[in-house]
Formats: C-alpha cells, structure tokens, sequence
C-alpha cells in the first residue's frame, strides 16, 4: 500500500504547536520517523528546511490512533497540544542519536586540533623560554635584534593569513597535514640556528606554516551548531595556556638537564617541543575529516545525523567555492571590522604575555628556574577559565557580556602591574597581577573569534570575516611584541599601561557592536516579524517568507 501525502493544516497565529494533520484516505496511520538504512533521496525537504520521512504503522501499535473512519470527526474536534513524545516521533533522529554523534566529534576531533593547536602555541611562544635560556649570548642578540626575531614571525603570519579561507577550498585531511608538518620541520630547525640572520629566516617560515591553521573554529563550524561553537573553540583556545604553562614547565627541566649534557639548554628546548609535530603530522592524514560524510569513527547512520542536524544553518545547495559576491559583501560590513579591531587589541597583550612572562617574572628578582616554574600557574588557571566561561557563552547564548567582563578584568590586572611598579610593591603582588590579565585576554580572544563566525549568514561569508579577523588582528602583536625593551626592566609600566588601556578599548568596541547587531536584529523583526527561536522543532510555523538571520549578541 502507498503512503499518502502529508497533508499541512494551516495554523492560526493563535495556536499553540500542532503535529501535522494526516490524510484519511489510508487505511493506516503514517508517522514520522528516522529509518537508520535509508538514503539521501528518501528525504522530502520541507520549505523551511524540515525532513520527512514517511513510513508506515499499523493502527495497532498506537494506543488510541485516529479512526479513519472519524476523519471529519477528528477536523471539528478541538487541537490538543502535542506532547514531547509526539513531536520527538516527527523528528528525523532522537536526541540521544545527536548526542552521540556531538560526543564523537568532541573525542576524536575537537581534542585532537586542540593537541595540534597546543603544538603550534608551544613552537611558537618558547623563544621566550629560550632567550633567558642562554639565545642571546650564543646568538650574540641585543634587544632590537630580538624584537626583530619577534616580528618576523608575525609579519609572516599576518601576510598570509588569507589562506584560512583555503579550509573552504582544499579537503582539510590535506590541508593540515602540510601545515603541521610544515611547522614541525621549522620549529626543528630553529635548534641548528648559528647566527641572527639564519633565526630570522626559520621563524619567517615558522610564520608561513603558523598562518594556515588559524581557521580551525571557522573548520569546527562545518560539524557543529552555532550555539555550540564557542565551547568548542574554547577547548580548542585554551590549549594555548596549557602549552604555555607546559613550555614552562618543561623548559624548567631541560635547563636543569642542559647542565649536564653537551647540547645548548636553550638547542634542546627547540627539539624537544618542535619534533612532536612532525610525528603527529602523520596522524592527521587518517584523523582530521574534510566533512561530517568523511569521518570515518562515524556509522552510515551518525553521518546522516550529522548532516541533518545542521540542516538550518547550512545551505544544502551551497558549493565548496567561494560566493565572490558573497565575499564583497563580508568586505564591507561594518561588523566584520569591529570584531577585528577587538581582536588586534587583545593581540597587543596576548602576543606581549606569554613571551615576555618569563622575562618579567626573572627581572622581579627571581633565578631563571624559579622564573620558568612561577610562569606556570597563571596558565593554568587560564586554561580552566576559558573552557568555563565558553561554555557559560554557549549556554547564555550571548557574547558581548563575556567580552565586557573579561577585557575589563584583564584591564584591571595589567593596572594594578602598572601601579604596583609605580609605587614600589612588593614582588609577590606584581605577580598577583598577572593572573587577571592572562585570565581575561584568552577568554576575550575566544569569545571574539566564535562570535565572528556566529555574526556570518554563510560559509563564504564566515571564512572571508575570519581571514578579516585574523588579517586585521594579527597586526596586533607587531604592537605587543615591542611594549617590553630592555630599557623598561624590571617593572615595565609603560607596556602594562598600554596593555590596560587596550583592553578598555576593547570593552568600548564590544559594547557598541552589541548595540549594532541589535539593532539589526530589530529591523529584521519589523520587516519579517517575530524572529523565532532557532530550536523550533519540525512541527513548528508554516509561514513561507524566509526568517531574518538572527545576529548573537
């Protein structure tokens, strides 16, 4: 026997939430259900997105199913809200099947770019641990061949941030094996450095191989929703402080053994944190997916329901090529350059912190193991508040507020080091300092990049306001990397003021660009209405006009 057509009744805005009403002329009663061996092509697309699947239940199996024979009955009867059970049964997949497949794209992905993630921050942040290591007496480095160190590396990083819209172009299991391994060889390399010039050139090309892997979050946005993304991209941020925390750790020991061998401590610190990435490299030929089809700890079924959960905010007619209008259009929005210029804020004391720390730690009177080890604990402590406060962001489903805070108490961290080098305090609660300042600027930093992606109608869009973001913002640390000379030791009052008020600025910029999407957001209701929630289930409104894009605030 032939399934009938679902037939819609139309709803007044005055109703509450109906299941669909079902033609009478079948002698048995169709439902709406996944079938976990079906195809593509079994699916009907609805006009807004919802999927069907129609199959057949005999009247036996429902207790208390509609008479086929009271059809008219049924149509003058008054509606009765439709229970969670009744509208979970017209959902293609149940809840515990997502779930299941978020939980496998949490283990085996977003942990494993973590790893890669902490693998770059480590290669690329331990030159500090290396100057007060012994670099600059065997490299005879004054201060400005050293800040010349420090800028090659993000002059190179900032002129080829646009490949993060390569993630849209070439298969990612690719892509990211080349630039792991790129960066692996290089980080290597830097251990056989002889001389200024030779250093200069392979953190120039640590740069290059650096740049590509920035669009990791706008890479997770292929596999998760939007309301998830900021969680996610915080494991994925937070790896930098525990690789921070972990350079400084095991640079502590590697000076201790350095005494012992015959290798430069600071030779040894190059090898030991560089060559890991050139072996995990391999694996990401065989782990990282191009897409949810391609994961391969995915069953046919998991993949499905990861592409259908992610039906409404992906276009399933969208190509792997970029819209170039699409892309202008991203060029020209106001918010694409207010998040930027957030980001290159924060970069002025991100960039500064971790690569001065150990630094400034050793000028406040500390011996150079002694500094290694204090530098630790304020990463930590980093790394566990940016996954709290992403998944607060998630959960709140608001961004701004985060921001505020945060820039405001990294802020107050970098002015209390101001003024406590102004006023003479004692060592300790310098140090004390520290901890607001690195806590606030990493959970500003993944905040800001996950509502860049959050604020994009489409992918093209996505990856051209990320390349903005990381263009624009990455010139922050050409700032950062030079608030720190020598001449300004210990206390450095004049790079904390600068960072403090950076990060005011910071809160400035967040504020104002909460007002503007709101007000989008309001124009978007006038126009279309009532913008509804994005959770809506498939029973839900029948209007054929398409919803406004709803902006996060």
């Amino acid at each position: 026997m032939e399934s009938q057509p679902l037939r819609r009744v139309p709803r007044e805005p005055s109703d509450e939430m109906h299941g669909p009403e079902l033609s009478s002329e079948s002698s048995a009663t169709t439902r709406l259900t996944p079938d976990s061996d079906s195809d593509e092509s079994d699916l009907e697309i609805g006009e807004l997105g919802e999927s069907f699947k129609l199959q057949k239940r005999e009247k036996s199996e429902v207790d208390g199913a509609v008479d086929d024979t009271d059809d008219e009955r049924y149509h003058d009867a008054p509606r009765r809200r439709a229970s969670v059970s009744t509208v979970q049964s017209y959902q293609l997949y149940t809840p515990d099947e997502e779930r299941a497949v978020v939980r496998k794209f949490d283990k085996r992905l977003v942990l494993f770019v973590a790893l890669l993630y902490m693998l770059s921050f480590l290669d690329r942040s331990n030159i500090g641990n290396a100057k007060i290591a012994g670099l600059e007496r065997d490299l005879d480095l004054d201060s400005n061949k050293f800040d010349w160190v420090l800028t090659a590396f993000y002059i190179a990083y900032i002129l080829f941030e646009w490949m993060s819209i390569l993630w849209k172009i070439v298969p990612a299991h690719i892509y990211v094996t080349a630039i792991v391994l790129s960066w692996g060889i290089v980080a290597s390399l830097q251990s056989i450095a002889t001389s200024f010039a030779s250093l200069l050139v392979l953190r120039t090309l640590l740069g290059i191989g650096e740049a590509g892997f920035t669009g990791i979050p706008f890479y997770l946005s292929f596999f998760f929703k939007r309301e998830e993304l900021a969680f996610r991209t915080g494991c994925f941020i937070s790896a930098a402080p525990l690789a921070t925390s972990f350079a400084s750790t095991l640079a502590y020991f590697i000076i201790k053994l350095g005494e012992y061998l015959p290798i430069a401590s600071w030779r040894l610190l190059f090898l030991v944190e560089g060559f890991p990435s050139v072996l995990v490299a391999v694996w990401c030929w065989y782990i990282i997916p191009d897409s949810p089809d391609t994961a391969t700890y995915l069953t046919k079924r998991e993949k499905k329901v990861a592409r259908l959960r992610l039906r409404k905010q992906k276009d399933p007619k969208a190509s792997h090529k970029l819209n170039f209008k699409e892309v202008l259009a991203t060029l020209s929005d106001p918010k694409s350059y207010l998040t930027a210029f957030m980001f290159f804020f924060t970069n002025m004391a991100f960039s500064s912190m971790p690569v001065f720390l150990p630094t400034i730690i050793h000028e406040m009177g500390h011996t150079v193991l002694i500094s290694q080890a204090l530098s630790a604990p304020p990463y930590l402590l980093s790394f566990i508040i940016v996954i709290f406060t992403a998944y607060l962001s998630d959960k709140m489903q608001n961004r701004s507020y985060f921001v505020i805070f945060h820039a405001l108490l990294s802020a107050s961290g970098y002015a209390f080091l101001a003024l406590a080098g102004r006023f003479g305090l004692g060592i300790w609660w310098r140090y004390v300092g520290i901890y607001p300042a690195a806590i606030g600027f990493f959970s500003v930093i993944t905040i800001i990049i996950t509502w860049t992606i959050n604020n994009q109608e489409s992918e093209s869009k996505q990856g051209t306001g990320f390349a903005m973001l990381q263009l624009i913002g990455q010139c922050g640390p050409l700032v950062g990397t030079r608030l720190y000379p020598e001449s300004d030791a210990p206390l450095y009052v004049t790079g904390m003021v600068a960072c403090a008020g950076a990060m005011v600025f910071v809160a400035c910029l967040s504020v104002g660009l909460r007002v503007y999407l709101g007000r989008k957001n309001k124009i978007g209701r006038g126009d279309y209405g009532m913008i509804e929630d994005e959770g809506m289930g498939l029973v839900g409104s029948m209007r054929k006009e398409k919803e406004p894009f709803k902006y996060m605030l």
